[in-house]
């Protein structure tokens, strides 16, 4: 059987998740230690254990089908890459850091200045852009310590927590870009292989949107079912069931996290009780 071919990071906390989510959805990873290569018990599928920033080239060359990146990776080094789905973990900026001495407040205060980066494509980019004229200092890891050793009056690099700038004297000034994980596939992959692709995107939509849901189970009294129907928003309508107490009723239905505990107030304050949540583990639509 046809195998797809999927890149990981080698290591590191993008390489946990990448193989946590490929697990959520029900792919079986056999990884042991050192591996370069794995392949999976249940699903057509080999996982490559790259180096982030090499992992670009082998989509390009055809080499993997797909890949599970950093989308600032690709923004820097593969930008003929088709992104299929962006994953919601990994999340980073790609930002300027000045001294916390300095005066600039952007990325045009750096104007003639040197700028220390291991993302000179982006930067380059976004520099053009904005007409701004400096220049680039190349650096692989380690670009924080860059100004204090006097070498750039600024620094672009990826951003998380923003505790590696605070502990080297450092301070945010401008976010070029936001970047998570993605699904990337490479221009040269197969039909056959491009099938499989979509299964996986089937069965990561099911486990995204189960992340944004909370599946919410209530009662409440059946003159009151308009007004709460009417709170709730559910996938299509809320399910409800009689319940055993004369005049009172059951109701299910999924609420996005985001809108969660506005809807629970309403809810509550219009009669609902007995409130219960559960995760949603897929959601399949």
């Amino acid at each position: 059987m046809n195998k797809l071919k999927i890149a990981v990071q080698k290591s590191g906390r993008l390489n946990e998740d990448s193989l946590r989510i490929l697990k959520q959805i029900g792919i079986s990873i056999d990884n042991g230690k050192d591996q370069l290569k794995a392949s999976a018990r249940n699903f057509p599928l080999e996982v490559f254990y790259l180096r982030n920033g090499d992992i670009p080239q082998y989509l390009k060359d055809g080499v993997v089908d797909a890949a599970i990146i950093g989308e600032n990776v690709l923004i820097e080094k593969g930008k003929d890459i088709t992104i299929v789905e962006k994953l919601g973990f990994s999340k980073c900026r790609v930002s300027i850091a000045v001294p916390k001495s300095s005066n600039a407040k952007n990325l045009k205060d750096l104007e003639g200045k040197r700028i220390a980066t291991s993302y000179p494509n982006t930067v380059n980019q976004i520099l053009e852009k904005d007409g701004v004229k400096a220049n680039l200092h190349i650096i692989n890891g380690s670009v924080e310590i860059a100004p204090n050793i006097g070498l750039a009056d600024g620094i672009c690099d990826i951003v998380s927590s923003g505790s590696t700038l605070f502990k080297n004297g450092l301070k945010e000034i401008e976010v070029l870009l936001k970047s998570e994980a993605v699904l990337a596939t490479s221009p040269k992959i197969s039909e056959e292989n491009q099938a499989i692709i979509d299964k996986i995107q089937f069965r990561l939509k099911s486990v995204l949107r189960g992340r944004e849901n909370k599946y919410v189970l209530l009662n409440a009294p059946n003159d009151k079912l308009d007004r709460i129907i009417n709170i709730l928003p559910g996938m299509n309508s809320p399910t409800i069931l009689p319940l055993a107490k004369e005049g009172w009723s059951s109701l299910h239905s999924v609420i996005n996290k985001n809108d969660f505990w506005n809807v629970i107030d309403e809810l509550k304050a219009n009669g609902a009780e007995g409130i219960l949540v559960c995760p949603i583990e897929n959601m399949v639509l």
